[in-house]
């Protein structure tokens, strides 16, 4: 038996859009009330992350011919949306693991889509290696895996590594001994592989994105595979920035859910306004105002992450080009760029209407800021603009890369 095929726990498979979203709501259903404590603490949702594959979320993405969902990117954009809400961190910890399922897809052989896949089906969990702890920029490689006496040998530190402490495999990208860049599929608990607690982010604080340091890490050669590049038709930026926005959008919907909870229950109305009559936050005409227009915003933000999803579904159905896969990447920079408006507008807006009271650290619903603050910063929005304005004005494409 192979290190692959060890703990593997028994996952449902869910093959329909509406049980996902029924899983995925009784998960946030769970997570909610425990968010606030969970992030005051730093305390690890690690009993809700193993709910998360066993109810067969974490396949949902895993095309049916290798025991997976077969489910499109509508379903993947929403589950993180509804997880998100009540905790961003808890919705954050999948996201590279279904951003490597599709690098699975596009570069892997027919035999690791096979046993890569059938474990993911069976609930384990892919975690990232980050980008390095020490590079001059994200996309340098200082990782390196190397062939010795024979064996193939991992060395390396990374950073930003979200939800490697979760995962049964962790995902490294690194320079072989051609200069290629490759990915190795390394089980957690490798010799030589430490997962080090030491993220300190002022949000998304319980995503674990910290340290994975690997010494002399023995690779099994059949679970290498190439490293996405720029020289072909790729999703893997589509992909990645829609769960991202997806996210964003989910900080958004808890800190406007909070907002409406907050306001009717525990605020006090502006002196102002009790003199116009007004007893009640909740009635504050300027304050009424400002919700609707943020709930406007809010609801444009979820249209274009829907359209978003439904392109990225249509041109995944169909043979890659350099026009279908700019199309969707530029699809889902405009979702982007309204999601990151609106989590950060949102979260701030909530303290605004809530007064000072609101700021209680009984409360806790500083969270919402600092977890939009934090996660919107993982790729910035001016060059989602840049990006955008230069495929409508001069037809030209976007990057090939995670981040656009």
């Amino acid at each position: 038996m192979t290190v692959i095929e060890d703990n593997i726990t028994a996952a449902r498979v869910l093959t329909r859009h509406e049980d996902a979203l029924c899983a995925a709501t009784e998960l946030a259903g769970q997570a909610r009330a425990g968010a606030a404590e969970r992030d005051q603490q730093r305390l690890y949702a690690t009993d809700l992350i193993h709910q998360f594959s066993a109810s067969g979320l974490g396949s949902i993405s895993v095309p049916r011919q290798f025991g997976g969902g077969g489910l499109g990117y509508s379903t993947v954009a929403d589950i993180f949306r509804i997880i998100s809400a009540a905790d961003p961190a808890l919705g954050q910890i999948p996201q590279n693991h279904f951003g490597i399922i599709n690098i699975i897809l596009a570069e892997g052989t027919p035999q690791q889509q096979a046993r890569l896949f059938g474990a993911i089906s069976q609930g384990q969990r892919l975690g990232n290696g980050g980008p390095e702890k020490n590079s001059r920029h994200t996309r340098e490689i200082l990782a390196r895996l190397r062939k010795r006496n024979g064996e193939l040998r991992l060395e390396g530190e990374k950073f930003y590594s979200t939800g490697a402490l979760f995962a049964d495999l962790v995902v490294i990208t690194a320079l072989d001994d051609n200069q290629t860049p490759v990915m190795a599929f390394v089980p957690r608990h490798q010799a030589g592989v430490s997962v080090i607690d030491d993220w300190s982010g002022m949000g998304q604080r319980t995503t674990a994105s910290g340290t994975v340091r690997l010494e002399d890490v023995w690779v099994d050669p059949a679970l290498v595979i190439p490293a996405p590049g720029g020289d072909k038709p790729t999703l893997r930026g589509a992909v990645s920035q829609l769960i991202q926005a997806a996210i964003d959008a989910g900080i958004a919907q808890g800190a406007l859910e909070d907002a409406s909870l907050f306001i009717q229950q525990s605020s006090r109305p502006w002196i102002d306004a009790v003199e116009m009559g007004f007893t009640r936050n909740a009635d504050d005409p300027y304050l009424v105002a400002d919700v609707g227009r943020l709930h406007t915003e809010f609801s444009a933000a979820l249209a274009l992450l829907q359209r978003a999803a439904s392109i990225v579904d249509e041109v995944i159905a169909r043979p890659l080009t350099d026009a279908s896969t700019a199309h969707a990447s530029i699809a889902v920079a405009e979702a982007k760029v309204l999601t990151t408006a609106i989590a950060l507008r949102a979260s701030e807006k909530l303290l605004e209407w809530g007064g000072s009271r609101a700021t209680l650290l009984r409360h806790g619903l500083d969270r919402h800021w600092r977890n939009a603050r934090t996660h919107t910063l993982h790729d910035p929005v001016r060059w989602k603009h840049h990006a955008i304005g230069n495929y409508y004005l001069n037809g030209e494409f976007p990057a090939r890369h995670a981040w656009i």
